[in-house]
């Protein structure tokens, strides 16, 4: 009898990823909403703390399949970003940092009114600042969205995660200096951890295009070279404790600009990708707890209302002065919405290092659940309604 319930879980996951793709693909055509958040749902509703039909979330090779899944969204969404206009366009870096900012200080005031203590308080500040690159990669692609909203929309993603990750690794470097009262061991867990996982996905991002060029064909191979590389790189990362995140997309940065590209045919990696995309979101609402939503709702409605109309205002201040309408501004920062899968895995890979901060963030778990089901939707109305989708276009 046991080991037929082995069995049973053993299929969990497969037979899950099968009925989340049948259920985004019907979803979509029936309703039009995004595949990812119907993905999404389905992972809530068979997790573990819900309906317990599908394993435990938290396994190791899971957790793996998750981040290499992110990792090649974020090495696409870095190979997007173009460093040479943030450079000749400075008022979209000061979108991002005023945008950033006022989300952190936005937040951090309602979550110390609302009496959570300072530490937890800055953890949920630096969390909320970011935009999730995966969702929105997704949706663009979903979408075939091309315009200043959605390049503008990629930039401004970039330098939010950027930001949130080192305010995260920070705050988590403190909060383990006041656990274990060692320095060495903060130190680890913040700036050395951050340099560390960038230098590795810039070593990466040079050497990889150079070993291309080497062996010709590039047109041929760079797409899959690519993939391969970013498993790499995800496990080494997850080896060694590093941030996945920062490392591959650091990676694809360095890569664009090493002059190797991708197919018009490639993008988000073609079928593996997709798979592994059905996988991030599920296994992302698979690991909130209906407890920890519930607990948390008394500050989530605030929390969303506040984190959106300071992304608004953050984007829309400088949108005259960086070239583009009051009202793209606006759906700029509507469009920087989703928030899901970037928190959810940066809280799970500090899990994975011996920091367990699930317990002490509820608001965040409902906060995670809303935005994976309604996020993607915001930010694909918004390029909708900018007109940068072929469905707009039509109209």
């Amino acid at each position: 009898m046991l080991n037929e319930i082995s069995s049973f879980q053993d299929l969990g996951w497969p037979l899950a990823i099968v009925v989340a793709w049948v259920f985004g693909e019907l979803g979509h055509r029936w309703t039009g909403l995004p595949r990812i958040s119907l993905y999404g749902m389905v992972g809530f509703v068979l997790g573990q703390a819900q309906t317990a039909l599908l394993p435990p979330a938290g396994s190791g090779t899971m957790m793996l399949l998750a981040n290499i899944a992110f990792g090649l969204i974020l090495f696409e969404f870095g190979y997007r970003i173009n460093v040479n206009w943030l450079r000749n366009n400075p008022w979209l870096a000061a979108s991002g940092l005023l945008e950033s900012s006022l989300t952190f200080i936005c937040v951090l005031a309602l979550a110390s009114l609302s009496g959570l203590p300072t530490l937890t308080a800055v953890l949920l500040a630096s969390l909320t600042m970011s935009t999730s690159p995966a969702a929105v990669m997704r949706v663009i692609n979903e979408q075939r969205s091309s315009g200043q909203v959605t390049e503008r929309l990629v930039h401004l993603t970039g330098l939010n995660c950027v930001l949130a990750v080192f305010t995260f690794k920070v705050v988590v470097g403190v909060w383990t200096f006041q656990s274990s009262g060692s320095v060495v061991q903060a130190a680890l867990n913040s700036i050395v951890v951050l340099a560390a996982s960038a230098a590795l996905g810039g070593l990466f991002g040079m050497l990889v295009p150079a070993l291309l060029r080497r062996l010709g064909n590039l047109s041929r191979d760079a797409t899959v070279a690519f993939a391969i590389t970013v498993m790499l790189l995800v496990a080494v990362a997850h080896a060694f404790k590093l941030s996945p995140v920062l490392a591959t997309l650091t990676f694809g940065l360095v890569a664009r600009h090493r002059r190797i590209a991708f197919s018009a045919t490639q993008r988000n990696f073609g079928a593996l990708g997709d798979v592994l995309t059905v996988v991030l979101f599920m296994f992302v609402a698979s690991t909130l707890e209906w407890q920890h939503v519930l607990h948390g709702l008394g500050l989530t409605f605030g929390l969303i209302t506040v984190r959106a109309v300071a992304k608004l205002v953050g984007v829309s201040v400088f949108a005259r002065p960086s070239g583009v309408s009051w009202r793209k501004g606006m759906l700029t920062g509507m469009a920087m919405t989703p928030i899901s899968v970037f928190v959810i895995l940066l809280l799970e890979q500090t899990r994975h290092i011996g920091v367990d901060l699930v317990d002490q963030l509820a608001a965040l778990a409902a906060t995670t659940l809303l935005l994976e089901l309604a996020g993607p939707i915001v930010t694909q109305r918004a390029l909708i309604w900018a007109r940068e989708t072929p469905e707009s276009a039509e109209h």
